[in-house]
């Protein structure tokens, strides 16, 4: 995955509970009228599937890990070439029942893409356009809460890929692995430092830095579905040492 590289958090230890609470929406009440709204037959199927409510506790929910490969971290100009999802719960990845496409963007990718993610041209050329695996997409992602490294990513390229090809974009739930490892590792500045002046180096954040601080192991980077794993395994770590398999969903998604 590409990612973002700045997140606020709070201090180190175990996350306050309710943090930000006020700026989440009622994602069951939200689906309700998302698939009274939706046009697109495949989104109102996936809305009507409903989703989870903020007081389940995390060991109830049903989940999906998603990473998407892009080309660039800017939805208005870049393009998902790849996508992998691993259907999940704490206690179990399922991997068996993982997916993963290769899609098509509309622009020849370039070069460092290529070195990137390793996807060729000729895999980009045999891959089918979003919209025609958008249904299996779905399908998959139903009814679970979507676990991601980096929200601005996942949510936000799908959301613009759909506005281009259906004239509506799509809304849902995430636990963003990212944002709680900054919640713990990058607590904002004491009043001396902001007095001061006094900086010091953020800690990494990224999902290979954020695997290792849980002695999980390295994984190859960049890879849609591989990458979907290593999230799931991170989230399952970071529940397993920071939160408790009772934590409420709303303390942790968004």
């Amino acid at each position: 995955m590409l990612h973002l590289s700045h997140l606020k958090g709070t201090a180190p230890g175990r996350p306050r509970p309710g943090r930000g609470k006020a700026a989440r929406p009622d994602w069951p009440r939200r689906f309700a009228a998302l698939a009274a709204t939706a046009r697109d037959p495949r989104l109102r199927a996936f809305y009507a599937q409903g989703a989870a409510a903020g007081a389940t506790a995390l060991k109830d929910v049903p989940m999906a890990a998603l990473d998407i490969e892009t080309t660039g971290l800017n939805p208005a100009r870049d393009e998902i070439v790849s996508i992998g999802v691993v259907p999940m719960a704490l206690g179990r990845i399922r991997s068996s029942a993982s997916r993963y496409w290769v899609v098509r963007p509309a622009a020849e990718l370039k070069p460092e893409s290529v070195a990137i993610h390793a996807i060729t041209h000729g895999q980009i050329e045999a891959a089918p356009d979003l919209d025609a695996i958008l249904g299996e997409l779905l399908e998959v992602l139903a009814g679970r809460v979507v676990v991601v490294h980096c929200r601005d990513i996942e949510r936000g390229f799908l959301d613009t890929a759909l506005r281009t090809r259906l004239g509506e974009g799509i809304e849902f739930p995430v636990i963003d692995t990212m944002e709680l490892e900054a919640r713990l590792h990058r607590p904002p500045p004491g009043i001396l430092a902001r007095l001061f002046g006094r900086k010091t180096k953020p800690v990494s954040i990224r999902l290979a830095a954020s695997r290792a601080r849980y002695k999980l192991p390295r994984y190859r980077a960049h890879h849609a579905l591989t990458d979907a794993l290593a999230t799931a395994e991170l989230l399952q770590a970071q529940v397993a040492h920071r939160f408790s398999v009772e934590t409420a969903l709303a303390e942790v998604w968004g």
